[in-house]
């Protein structure tokens, strides 16, 4: 049976288990009249639940058990960033600062409840390794992501320095297979500049972490003292930085207006970045590119250029992500880590979604590449492995590094950011997630 079969009849299984548990116990008038998001009858569902599991499961139920994937569940179902902590988490997400754990070069969403690798750092060991942009991890270890949250897994691929994790991988038209990857400090490549002809400057950023947005005001001072008129800056595969940091980059080419927004409870605005004149160097054109594996501090530059109208957004829609988490401890140390707002851009729009259509920045020039894979190919992807009767565990056959003596694509996306700037072509029109 296919993946989406076995969540349809879950989900199907789950509404008659509770209908049958509750039902006997309201009038159809009732049911009827009471609201989704009514906390209170949400609550007596549950302590219904819970007293039949007590008074009617066949065995001793272990409660202790239940409330935690009770709570795990609760989380789990807000959004990939909310994660129920045990007590011990809570100790370590409290000591993560002086923690020598090391990760692997990758960032990670979670798409079909399962881990989602959203960028892969140049250089590192997850590169090295054959990881790629796009991929689905579906075992960490022995470990199957799609029951475990966002946090566990990234706990789960964080280790001492030197090690290795095995991550089984499914990729669009490929076979699945598994990736050794050692763990290791992660340098980020420094920013990367190239003049074109037409007097354009090209500044490629791999991240978007604290201190970037010095290097890439650096970058463009360096290249306007070489005469450069017009900008090109790839954000493409960034998905690191916090919201000050995007604001901060996106200041460098804007000169007044607001820049960013973050949003919390109720649509309501938190907190307002607005451009700060004397930080604005650069009042050339610039055009900026994005892709799948642009996100969070990146998607603050690219919806600010859209917004203030300083020039054009190509390539293909952002991931989609920038939220801000709470810790809340509760009883017995255990606790919640809660999304408690949201970035968002200007105009209020925050960055992640409710689908892929309302999620991230929209290019104003959309450029595909055939090689990029969309999140709505992890279901597929999925199917595929039932229908082929795939062993489920990880296997011990090693991935294969990308072929470095394969031919090189043309990469459009340039091509036509430049173009545009070269007045070749003609730019389409604006705009964000709609």
């Amino acid at each position: 049976m296919s993946f989406r079969g076995k969540m349809s009849i879950l989900v199907f299984s789950s509404f008659i288990a509770l209908y049958a548990v509750v039902g006997g116990m309201l009038s159809p008038w009732t049911r009827a009249q009471q609201p989704i998001n009514d906390a209170g009858a949400q609550m007596r569902i549950f302590e219904s639940v819970l007293q039949h599991i007590q008074n009617d499961y066949v065995d001793e139920p272990n409660l202790e058990k239940v409330r935690l994937g009770a709570l795990r569940g609760l989380a789990g179902g807000l959004d990939p960033y909310s994660s129920y902590l045990t007590a011990d988490q809570v100790k370590e997400f409290n000591s993560a600062k002086s923690t020598s754990k090391a990760g692997i070069g990758a960032e990670f969403s979670q798409v079909s409840l399962y881990l989602y690798v959203v960028s892969v750092t140049k250089g590192s060991t997850a590169e090295k390794a054959g990881l790629k942009a796009g991929d689905v991890i579906e075992y960490i270890e022995n470990k199957a992501t799609r029951d475990i949250s966002l946090y566990d897994a990234k706990q789960l691929i964080m280790g001492e320095p030197g090690s290795t994790v095995n991550l089984r991988v499914l990729r669009s038209g490929e076979k699945p297979q598994t990736i050794k990857v050692t763990r290791s400090a992660v340098a980020t490549p420094p920013v990367e500049t190239k003049i074109e002809p037409g007097k354009i400057g090209l500044i490629k950023v791999f991240s978007l972490s604290a201190g970037e947005a010095g290097d890439i005001r650096s970058a463009v001072q360096g290249m306007t003292k070489q005469g450069v008129q017009k900008i090109v800056l790839d954000l493409r595969g960034v998905a690191t930085g916090t919201i000050d940091d995007g604001a901060a980059v996106a200041n460098i080419f804007i000169r007044e207006g607001e820049i960013a927004k973050v949003i919390g409870r109720e649509n309501k605005v938190t907190k307002v970045y607005t451009a700060d004149s004397s930080k604005a160097i650069f009042e050339g054109q610039i055009n900026v590119l994005i892709d799948l594996g642009t996100a969070g501090a990146s998607e603050v530059v690219a919806s600010a250029i859209l917004e203030r109208k300083r020039g054009e957004v190509v390539g293909e829609r952002s991931f989609g992500a920038g939220t801000e988490q709470q810790l809340f401890t509760l009883r017995g140390g255990d606790g919640l880590l809660l999304t408690t707002a949201k970035w968002a851009s200007a105009s209020g729009v925050p960055f992640l979604g409710e689908d892929r259509n309302s999620t991230g920045v929209k290019p104003s020039v959309e450029v595909k590449r055939p090689d990029t894979p969309e999140p709505l190919e992890v279901e597929e992807l999925i199917d595929q492995q039932d229908q082929q009767n795939q062993n489920p565990q990880p296997s011990a056959s090693p991935a294969v590094p990308a072929d470095k003596t394969k031919p090189v694509i043309e990469d459009l996306q340039l091509k036509k950011a430049l173009e545009l700037l070269q007045d070749k072509a003609l730019p389409a029109k604006t705009g964000i997630a709609e």
